[in-house]
């Protein structure tokens, strides 16, 4: 019997495109087995880059609780009259306030940074450096999402993604202290998520055995992508209420408090104590353990349809 031939670069490159991406250890499958195996290693097997879908997805049904978390992450005191009580209070006051919309601002920057983060990683070798390199891409995104996200009037009365962007950039530039204000924050939060979320997932991923039952092994997936994401998101979010604090609104207008990540990490701790560095952690993990699971699920579906049928 003759054996099958190989996929072509091109053809595999489009399955891997259309079922989207954000594997840090940028996959592709062995033909033999039909196992991931790692892009920075095969990159002369006809590897493809990882896109759109699932983060598009990801982003769609988690957004609100990112808008919450970040809510939770650049208030100071509890003294404050409008800080949240709880996660149920800030989404009974930003739903009474602001409207459903209110949900959905600063959606507008993570999809439109969805393409080029996802095609950047397909350079990176793994884990660590994929995020970095996507903390890149990302962090302007990051910058004009929370300050819109920080706004708290209706959806009607605030800026434009755009206009919102114009503003940053005239009146603060495109360096550190403009566009690109938490740099640093951003590439800790983003290398250390990725480091953590795909070195456990494929690791735990390739210890559990495969399920023939296609409900069990559906669980299993999910289960392990859960898991990768809540503790990746349990070791990262220091660098998430840095790059917030960073981002969002200054305490005194016009007087800049939180400049660089660890120093503003030390502030917090000082000023607010330990646990003050995991604000909005319920709301992130609710957010990216489901939605790492989703994000893998839906990559993992979509391509072995692809194979199957293309």
């Amino acid at each position: 019997m003759s054996a099958k031939p190989e996929v072509g670069l091109v053809r595999e490159a489009s399955r891997q495109i259309v079922a989207g991406g954000s594997a840090g250890c940028l996959t592709t499958r062995d033909k033999r087995n039909h196992q991931p195996f790692c892009f920075a290693k095969n990159l002369g097997r006809g590897g493809g880059s990882h896109y759109r879908i699932q983060g598009l997805v990801e982003i769609c049904l988690m957004h609100p609780l990112d808008v919450v978390k970040t809510r939770f992450q650049i208030q100071r005191y509890a003294t404050d009259p409008n800080s949240y009580k709880s996660l149920g209070d800030s989404f009974r006051m930003i739903f009474q306030t602001e409207g459903l919309f209110g949900f959905y601002k600063g959606i507008l920057p993570p999809i439109l940074a969805e393409t080029p983060k996802r095609a950047v990683k397909t350079f990176a070798i793994a884990g660590l450096g994929s995020g970095l390199t996507e903390a890149i891409v990302v962090n302007p995104f990051e910058v004009v999402k929370v300050g819109l996200q920080a706004n708290r009037n209706t959806f009607t009365e605030q800026p434009s993604t755009l206009g919102y962007a114009r503003q940053i950039i005239k009146k603060e530039g495109l360096g550190l202290q403009g566009l690109n204000k938490g740099f640093t924050a951003t590439l800790g939060r983003h290398g250390v998520f990725n480091m953590v979320y795909f070195g456990f997932y494929y690791n735990v991923k390739n210890i559990i055995p495969v399920n023939k039952d296609p409900t069990l092994e559906f669980l299993r997936k999910f289960g392990i992508g859960l898991l990768s994401g809540t503790i990746a998101s349990v070791i990262n979010i220091p660098f998430d209420v840095a790059k917030s604090r960073i981002q969002g609104p200054q305490p005194v207008p016009g007087e800049i408090k939180y400049r660089t990540c660890f120093k503003t990490m030390a502030t917090v701790y000082q000023e607010e104590g330990i646990l003050a560095l995991y604000k909005g952690l319920l709301p992130k993990i609710m957010r990216l353990g489901p939605g790492g699971a989703v994000m893998l699920l839906v990559y993992e579906y979509t391509y072995s349809w692809l194979q199957e049928n293309w």
